[in-house]
């Protein structure tokens, strides 16, 4: 049966995920947990992709309130489809933040060069001293966006390290202190209709399973992405 991409059917995932067993983290907490040797057996990371609707991200952390667990929100600053700062969408990003919920940057900092021609390492510094400045945070991690430049945003980081701006990671970096995506079964709606999967960073070729279809295979650290603009009550157009 075709997975609808409702609501209902996201909190039914996550709560099958807690019958199972499952210890829900933030990306903050896998870090740290992993640092601290205390990571538990089975582990779910629970990341949140604000690309498009951060109205849609406040259904979400909702969900995650009603089921008692966290997740990591990723917000785009730059974005042509939504202003963080506008007095509805900080209401509500403010809101996650005082949930309890991690709160991070989805950067485009290599667009952002490409674009106005300033150095990214110059972007992404400036970014987060505003994101935290506005939210009075202090942002632990940022996960790198995929637009529609072309450019990929994660080959910033390919010889940086996020301690460097005061960050504890990056969503896909490769310490061997993070390393999430290649140790674990990354479980992703990135396909808008449909799932898709890999297994320690390869990807498993025509598996289109759900989160909770996923966890029958008892795998020990499960990465879920998901994106707040897929979901819906009754149509994706609502």
């Amino acid at each position: 049966m075709k997975f609808q991409f409702t609501y209902t059917a996201l909190r039914e995932q996550f709560k099958i995920a807690l019958e199972h067993g499952y210890s829900v983290l933030t990306c903050a907490d896998f870090v740290q947990s992993k640092g601290a040797g205390t990571l538990p057996a089975k582990t779910l990371v629970n990341r949140v992709d604000i690309d498009y609707s951060v109205k849609k991200a406040e259904r979400i952390g909702q969900i995650m309130d009603s089921l008692d667990i966290k997740a990591s929100f990723f917000v785009r600053l730059h974005a042509h489809e939504y202003n963080p700062f506008s007095f509805e969408n900080y209401r509500i990003i403010k809101g996650l933040i005082q949930s309890g919920h991690e709160v991070g940057y989805h950067a485009e900092i290599v667009d952002e060069a490409a674009i106005w021609g300033e150095p990214a390492a110059d972007c992404l510094q400036r970014d987060i001293d505003v994101f935290n400045r506005i939210f009075n945070i202090k942002m632990q991690g940022v996960a790198s966006h995929g637009g529609m430049t072309g450019l990929n945003n994660l080959d910033f980081w390919e010889d940086r390290d996020p301690s460097e701006f005061g960050l504890l990671y990056e969503a896909y970096d490769r310490r061997p202190e993070n390393d999430l995506f290649r140790s674990s079964r990354y479980v992703s709606d990135s396909e808008w209709t449909r799932w898709k999967s890999y297994e320690n960073g390869q990807l498993l070729d025509g598996d289109h399973r759900s989160i909770a279809e996923h966890l029958l295979d008892n795998p020990s650290i499960v990465y879920t992405l998901i994106h707040s603009d897929t979901y819906y009550d009754k149509h994706f157009y609502e």
